[in-house]
């Protein structure tokens, strides 16, 4: 039942699961990243949905039941941590420029608070495990959260039973 001096409180038909209170800015890794690269060299500069390699999404199971409708969705967007990458370069040069630019102003992973981004393609989902393609982190990479990219000229996924 919600309780009316609390709005963010759960609506009907929502779950929670128990948590302790979270500290200023304190992040929880949602479960782990597979990818085929062991090193930075070895990621693309950016990942490519469509062509990329097949890579593993594995979220803690205690976040299974917030995955229900994600096979509807073809799009994702994936955030994540860079946790191996330094956090205190004001100015970078990229391998590929003359000059020096600020860390605000290139998509590199060395940032004060290193957040990745990357547009992935859902293939399918295996109970917690999600198979996509389009990621560009390193294989072990901490999970921060998923969101549905939602396009407006395409169409939902054919779920089972719908071909």
């Amino acid at each position: 039942m919600t309780d009316p001096a609390d709005p963010s409180g759960p609506r009907p038909g929502e779950t929670a699961v128990a948590l302790p209170p979270a500290g200023d800015a304190q992040l929880r890794f949602i479960g782990r990243i597979e990818t085929p690269f062991a090193t930075r060299a070895d990621c693309p500069r950016q990942g490519d949905p469509d062509h990329g390699p097949d890579c593993l999404i594995r979220l803690d199971p205690v976040w299974l039941p917030a995955l229900a409708g994600l096979e509807e969705v073809e799009r994702l967007q994936v955030f994540y941590w860079l946790h191996e990458a330094r956090r205190d370069l004001l100015t970078q040069r990229p391998r590929h420029a003359s000059a020096a630019r600020g860390t605000f102003a290139l998509r590199s992973p060395v940032r004060p608070n290193p957040i990745g981004l990357s547009t992935v393609r859902l293939l399918h989902r295996d109970g917690p495990v999600l198979v996509v393609r389009g990621l560009d982190c390193l294989s072990g990479t901490p999970l921060i959260d998923l969101k549905p990219l939602h396009c407006p000229h395409a169409a939902g996924r054919a779920t089972a039973g719908e071909a």
